[in-house]
């Protein structure tokens, strides 16, 4: 890294840092508290939620070696602007995000990122819903005796009745210290999901021809990348909620959190971008899971576990969307009456949007070059240099003003590409090397390429 947190190793050295001590959250005694582990686990259960399962879409869309490359630009950044928001909070005494944004760029600053950091998590909550109806559909129809048909099993029922069931109790909880085992199961899970993307990396991905453009190094379409990585990693809209929850929170414990949780989201990330990727190469599509066969048993627990693992991440979003409501309408208390009427109201919205949407590729991309893009590169870098007295040529303050520039461009560009380049959705529709008949392609049309390509006979064991 090229800034430097304080590393504070014992009382007498922690002297020597004052500002670190600032506690940026005021907790009444009686708040939950979480420890640095649970704090981790939350941090990285937040970055792996619904976005991972888009990574090795933008290899696809920016092209593999250089997608490698900007996956990792775009974690070192998330690291860096996480840090940089938790000092800026510390140089301008505030505990939230929207507060420090307010007290550096007043109230137009204020509503701007309170309508972003609303939009961004409230959109993460209706890609959950779509995942958790794509994923467990496709998981009951395995169940024998089971009819395919069956409304029961349909999409939309599922997103009801897992609403109902579990994210919107979940989502009741008014402190997030008490997720923090909830997001150590999510973790696990997201482990076990990689190791069957892996798996069938080795199994399935021999089988699958490799289209013409599968190793160009970069691609048009870089900048969507970039948005679906971005949406990938942001948490920067419940950084403050993590660090609050710490007990005696200080800038050095939060630097050694954020490395931490960064480095493994990041392993995560890369193992799961690549072994997709490499699975299905320029077939790959937004949601992974939509790319395996539904009568491949191994991808069908590995749905299950993917559908609980967006489960347990919701309520995470939806502390953030109620926060943002509670803090400019309620004055960031609301009572216990209306902090339960907002929960339902908020999730009940993206529910029904859900409802309506079921191509997870474009939400990614939007949500990610129209929210998290200026969530992780424009605001924390502004709010940075307008509040630090450094002198200019400090690393913090020359990082700062390059996100900012390239924030911008992401943001602008990526929409304009995202509107007029929209990618295909062939949702629930089994893709042609699931059919053990076809042992030959001929003049498959995919990205405006004509791939001619000879099968070799099928080893149906991968599918059992």
């Amino acid at each position: 890294m090229s800034y430097q947190c304080p590393q504070l190793s014992d009382p007498r050295q922690r002297e020597t840092h004052p500002s670190d001590r600032e506690s940026l959250v005021s907790i009444n005694e009686h708040q939950g508290k979480s420890c640095q582990s649970s704090a981790v686990f939350n941090v990285v259960n937040s970055v792996i939620g619904s976005g991972i399962i888009g990574l090795p879409y933008s290899m696809k869309q920016a092209g593999f070696p250089l997608g490698i490359l900007l996956l990792f630009w775009v974690s070192y950044i998330t690291d860096f602007s996480l840090i940089l928001l938790i000092k800026g909070g510390a140089l301008s005494g505030t505990d939230t995000y929207q507060s420090l944004v307010n007290k550096t760029f007043g109230f137009p600053g204020y509503l701007l990122l309170s309508a972003l950091q609303f939009m961004y998590p409230f959109i993460a909550m209706i890609s959950y819903n779509i995942i958790t109806g794509d994923t467990l559909s496709k998981v009951f129809q395995r169940i024998p005796g089971v009819d395919p048909g069956s409304l029961f099993i349909g999409r939309h029922f599922i997103i009801v009745v897992s609403t109902v069931t579990f994210t919107l109790p979940l989502s009741l909880y008014r402190d997030i210290a008490k997720l923090g085992k909830i997001s150590f199961i999510s973790t696990i899970l997201t482990t076990v999901i990689l190791g069957i993307v892996m798996t069938r990396a080795v199994s399935l991905g021999p089988n699958i021809p490799k289209t013409e453009d599968a190793w160009v190094f970069a691609k048009r379409n870089a900048i969507q990348a970039i948005g679906v990585m971005s949406f990938a990693f942001i948490c920067h809209h419940n950084c403050f909620l993590v660090y609050g929850s710490l007990e005696e929170p200080t800038v050095a414990k939060w630097c050694r959190i954020i490395h931490t949780s960064i480095l493994v989201s990041i392993f995560i990330c890369v193992l799961f971008a690549t072994c997709g990727y490499l699975t299905f190469t320029g077939f790959t599509q937004g949601d992974l899971f939509e790319n395996y066969c539904k009568s491949d048993d191994l991808v069908t627990f590995g749905r299950f576990c993917y559908g609980i693992t967006v489960i347990l991440t919701y309520p995470i979003e939806c502390f953030v969307t109620r926060e943002v409501i509670a803090n400019v309408f309620f004055g960031g208390n609301p009572s216990s009456v209306f902090h339960i009427i907002l929960t339902v109201v908020i999730i009940t919205a993206a529910t029904l949007v859900s409802l309506l949407i079921d191509c997870l590729g474009i939400v990614l991309e939007l949500n990610g070059v129209l929210c998290a893009a200026p969530l992780i590169f424009i605001i924390p870098s502004a709010c940075y240099l307008k509040l630090s007295e450094e002198p200019r040529t400090h690393a913090d303050k020359i990082m700062a003003c390059v996100m900012l520039p390239v924030g911008a461009v992401v943001m602008v560009v990526g929409f304009i590409m995202a509107i007029t380049n929209p990618q295909d959705c062939t949702h629930g529709q089994e893709m042609f090397y699931c059919f053990p008949d076809n042992t030959s392609l001929t003049n498959i049309s995919h990205s405006h390429l004509q791939l001619t390509t000879q099968l070799s006979p099928w080893n149906l064991s991968i599918f059992q």
